[in-house]
């Protein structure tokens, strides 16, 4: 059987074919879980890639998102449960970067941020609880940021949110770990999805600035991610909570 046979996981920020939620879902799908696939800027996007992965897995179904709009959020998870009768599993994956220098940020993109990056996974993991409760247990993969640990200029807003994403995983590790939910984030470097093709074509300096940082001397590569959120959700490593896995490639080890 395979190991997530009979499983019911809720992925978001699904919509890129070259991205980590994506890169994520296809993982799962090999491991036969059933999907809902959440993304919130491209149904033609989410639409092929469950397509795609429908030979894999037993049921895989694409959801447009609002994650900015709490009540949508909310409207995720009991759709989810509606379409598979349970939910297992949950990885928040959807964030929203924003490049600007300190000082040129906006109100609007502040509170922007902060909804998508921080409030829609704070109501999704309270959403999901009933349902693995229910069943006496769950896992919960927040996709945080090395950025949350160190910080790099530009990425201001972006890391604030990631960091707060990884100690809203230990505190709901803290409080759920007597009911069989694990709660981990995994922390990705710099990662060769869509947005950093385009600078690394765009701006190749300072991608190549960007790719001295990291030891190993290349970008990760979204399977890598994916790999990693994977075992968190497979392992038998029960004893594991609360914990923030940093894939960098040696990125914060300056």
């Amino acid at each position: 059987m395979k190991p997530l046979q009979g499983k019911v996981a809720i992925v978001t920020g699904a919509s890129s074919p070259v991205g980590i939620g994506a890169a994520v879902a296809r993982r799962l799908a090999a491991s036969g879980a059933k999907l809902l696939l959440v993304a919130d800027d491209s149904p033609e996007a989410v639409a092929k890639e469950c397509a795609g992965l429908l030979g894999d897995a037993g049921g895989v179904v694409p959801l447009m998102v609002d994650l900015g709009d709490a009540d949508a959020v909310l409207a995720m998870v009991a759709e989810a449960e509606k379409r598979f009768g349970r939910i297992d599993l949950l990885v928040n994956n959807a964030a929203i970067r924003l490049n600007r220098n300190f000082g040129d940020f906006t109100a609007a993109e502040f509170d922007k941020a902060v909804a998508v990056n921080l409030r829609a996974p704070f109501l999704a993991s309270q959403a999901v609880l009933p349902s693995m409760r229910r069943q006496g247990g769950g896992r919960i993969v927040h996709v945080a940021s090395q950025l949350g640990s160190v910080a790099y200029q530009t990425r201001t807003i972006y890391g604030m949110t990631k960091a707060a994403l990884i100690h809203l995983a230990k505190s709901m590790a803290l409080e759920l770990a007597r009911e069989n939910i694990q709660v981990n984030t995994v922390s990705p470097g710099p990662i060769a999805t869509q947005p950093l093709l385009d600078r690394a074509r765009d701006q190749p300096e300072e991608s190549a600035r960007r790719m001295d940082y990291v030891p190993m001397g290349r970008f990760g590569r979204p399977e890598e991610i994916g790999e990693v959120v994977h075992w968190l959700l497979t392992t038998d490593a029960s004893f594991l909570t609360g914990q923030d896995l940093i894939v960098d490639g040696g990125y914060t080890i300056h």
